[in-house]
């Protein structure tokens, strides 16, 4: 089955617009045009916007995408780029999930904080705090 722009947008959850600008940044040399140089899509096509989609929301700037998908249509002579280029980028998503992680448990131990606040009716409660006193899992947090 074929599709146009629109139609593999809206399968995927993306604007018909980021279709066109990764075309035009060499994103998508696996695409067909019609005579009338329409874009067609084909279901085929769904697994490499997937993985474009998925170099993108993990932080991969679009240089090293068309690098990547440069890579693919070159075959299998560059498979050990590819893998290197993708290795990278997982380490460096494991390193910023490990920076959410902490940034999440300051959150939740503000959270925590503000909550034990809200119910003494001020914040004065914590100055004289025992550290037992403070849930296990924040007692590093706190200074």
């Amino acid at each position: 089955m074929l599709y146009t722009v629109g139609e593999i947008a809206k399968k995927i959850g993306v604007a018909p617009s980021t279709l066109r600008y990764y075309d035009k940044e060499g994103l998508l040399p696996f695409v067909e045009r019609s005579g009338g140089g329409i874009r067609m899509f084909k279901d085929a096509d769904l697994e490499w916007l997937s993985i474009i989609e998925c170099l993108k929301k993990t932080g991969m700037p679009i240089k090293e995408i068309k690098k990547f998908i440069d890579w693919c249509c070159e075959g299998d002579s560059t498979i050990e780029k590819r893998l290197e280029l993708i290795d990278t980028q997982r380490d460096a998503l494991l390193r910023k999930m490990e920076e959410l992680q902490k940034n999440l448990k300051i959150l939740d131990y503000k959270h925590w904080y503000y909550e034990t606040a809200k119910k003494a009716g001020t914040c004065k409660i914590h100055e004289n705090m025992k550290k037992e006193d403070i849930p296990e899992k924040f007692r590093d947090l706190k200074k």
